[in-house]
């Protein structure tokens, strides 16, 4: 999952090295090619790390649940574990790490992985485009980086575990949905360079305002030894570090834009890059990203040449079935990602139709920003809007509403797509992503 190991055959921890990083007595084990938690997708060479599904009161997951990771190890060793990371004895042959608690054990491991990493680590944060930003970064700088958006309280020590010890430049999200988790997260990766995307409305139901929300974005920087190395879109504003937008103080200037190229100024310097996807979204994050090279002292020539194929899926893929083009967003939103996906969407040609989904965690903000939402979205030919937060403003203003993506709104949408058309599927990611709607709606097309 976040450890690939196709032609690897250096061990990624020792047993021994997993004792200590753990406090435990050193003792003989096998080696271990990946640290999983996920016994359905275990391979083998792996620790399974045994976690329940409510991890208490200090982590705030989107769900809390009943499963306990203990329960699968037997799944997992059938899989090909090799050892595995419990809180509660087992009677099994396998080797055991055994901790007071395996969420504890996990960050432990986290933080053992970025001691013995020699090199540069960058964490990146925001309301929207981290996994965008990591994935341009990643390619800039040929770096590690997990495949995913693990930016929470397993993703984040999960990725920095499997980081292997030879890593020379590691590029890590974090996420939030509560007030203070950046700043630990962050602590843990301790990064030499930091980011601050954007602060939207994206989870502020949990917080007094969009002020706290700001604020528990700009904590990341706290975990900066050196602040000018703080990297921050120029709506924000920071007292240390360095800038992207387009105001004219900003160091890594966003002059314009024409279809995926863009022209920027860096540190005076100006630039022309490829943007993967367009849009003036994933410009702004390009901006960043070569702030980032720059002043890691690498060469920007690889940041300014990215391939088309780096924006993550559901984050504005496009593909094209008999004539009609689809553009999967359905990863997640918010009211910044919605709007920036809409005004790029109003500039493709032809017919549009938007399949929208609710914006989830927005608190008392919901109502309005999804009336924002349909009025935006006043251009297209056709708008299916899905979710509790659409019921009331999509029906007032005359369009259909479905409670969710079932098979009944698959089939209407397909009844309305004809050669030529564009159809742009988007919501949170409880929404599409979680039903797999974009790929059934493939599938039909196809």
């Amino acid at each position: 999952m976040v450890h690939e190991r196709d032609n690897i055959t250096t061990p990624l921890w020792r047993w021994s090295d997993l004792c200590r990083a753990l406090g435990l007595p050193v003792a003989a084990g096998p080696d271990v090619h990946r640290v999983h938690m996920d016994s359905r997708t275990t391979q083998a060479g792996d620790l399974f790390v045994a976690l329940s599904g409510d991890p208490g009161k200090r982590f705030n997951p989107s769900v809390r649940s009943t499963v306990d990771g203990h329960d699968y190890i037997s799944n997992a060793l059938e899989a090909g574990a090799v050892g595995v990371l419990v809180q509660e004895a087992k009677s099994i042959e396998a080797p055991q790490l055994r901790v007071a608690d395996t969420y504890d054990g996990l960050w432990a491991l986290g933080r053992a992985a970025t001691e013995r990493m020699q090199g540069d680590r960058i964490a990146i944060t925001g309301s929207s485009g981290k996994t965008t930003a990591k994935s341009f970064l990643q390619a800039a700088l040929q770096a590690y980086g997990a495949p995913g958006s693990f930016n929470n309280h397993i993703g984040v020590p999960l990725s920095l575990s499997n980081m292997p010890a030879s890593t020379l430049q590691g590029v890590f999200e974090v996420g939030t949905n509560h007030p203070g988790e950046i700043e630990p997260l962050a602590r843990l990766i301790d990064p030499c360079v930091a980011i601050v995307l954007n602060v939207g409305s994206a989870h502020i139901e949990n917080f007094e305002n969009k002020k706290a929300l700001r604020k528990e974005k700009l904590s990341i920087f706290n975990a900066l030894e050196d602040k000018n190395n703080a990297i921050w879109h120029d709506e924000i504003g920071f007292e240390s570090g360095v800038s992207f937008g387009s105001s004219r103080d900003a160091q890594a200037r966003l002059l314009d834009l024409d279809g995926e190229v863009a022209s920027y100024r860096l540190f005076g310097q100006r630039l022309k890059a490829r943007v993967p996807g367009g849009g003036e979204h994933r410009a702004l994050t390009l901006a960043a990203v070569l702030l980032a090279v720059a002043l890691l002292e690498e060469d920007i020539n690889a940041a300014l040449d990215l391939s088309a194929g780096l924006v993550p899926d559901g984050r504005g893929n496009e593909f094209n079935v008999h004539g009609i083009t689809v553009i999967d967003d359905s990863y997640n939103a918010n009211p910044a990602s919605m709007e920036a996906a809409l005004t790029a969407f109003s500039e493709r040609p032809g017919r549009k139709i938007a399949v929208l989904g609710e914006m989830l965690e927005l608190g008392t903000l919901s109502v309005r920003a999804h009336a924002a939402c349909i009025a935006s979205a006043g251009f297209v030919d056709r708008l299916f809007c899905v979710g509790a937060g659409f019921q009331a403003s999509a029906r007032d203003a005359g369009h259909q509403w479905s409670k969710q993506a079932d098979e009944k709104l698959l089939n209407d949408v397909l009844s309305e797509l004809k050669p030529g058309d564009s159809v742009l599927v988007k919501g949170s990611n409880r929404v599409f992503w979680q039903a797999d709607f974009v790929s059934r709606l493939k599938s039909k097309l196809l």
